[in-house]
């Protein structure tokens, strides 16, 4: 589930605003944490994750009363606001993977509302890497970019096969 766009945002906004790269190893730690497979992730019950999420709830309540104490930067608030909803989509696609898992049904359609939510949030991220490419105030590094094109390119093939097969 989505929130609506507030004031004058459309569903997958194209904003202009300078992001920083996220580093790779954070990408993959964020990947494999938001994608539940069987027989790979801690159970619901594991002490470590419970604690984890307690500890992220309190900094959120933290950061909420910071919100409402602080005149933010309007680019940092719009990021947060990113990340929080790519979190609680994906808090929500993962209850509702534990609840199917844990009553024997099917969880598939769960896991393609999840990659439903990573095709979404890779639009964005798309979107404002594109606008970022278009600026000359930014130095990008040339290793980095190269990795970007070749990991598009593999995934402009497999992107155009699957819409091929879809018709």
């Amino acid at each position: 589930m989505m929130n609506a766009p507030k004031r004058g945002e459309s569903a997958m906004p194209d904003r202009t605003t300078v992001r920083r790269a996220i580093p790779a190893r954070k990408l993959k730690k964020e990947q494999s944490a938001s994608s539940p497979q069987a027989g790979t992730q801690p159970t619901a019950g594991d002490p470590n994750v419970r604690s984890r999420l307690k500890n992220g709830i309190s900094e959120l309540q933290r950061l909420h009363n910071l919100l409402l104490s602080s005149n933010v930067d309007a680019d940092v608030l719009a990021d947060l606001r990113d990340a929080l909803n790519r979190v609680r989509n994906t808090a929500w696609v993962a209850q509702q993977y534990v609840i199917r898992r844990e009553s024997d049904q099917e969880p598939t359609s769960v896991l393609s509302l999840l990659a439903g939510e990573r095709i979404r949030a890779a639009y964005q991220l798309c979107q404002a890497l594109s606008d970022d490419l278009k600026r000359t105030d930014i130095e990008f590094q040339r290793g980095s970019l190269v990795q970007l094109c070749e990991v598009t390119n593999t995934l402009t093939e497999q992107l155009n096969g699957i819409i091929k097969r879809l018709g």
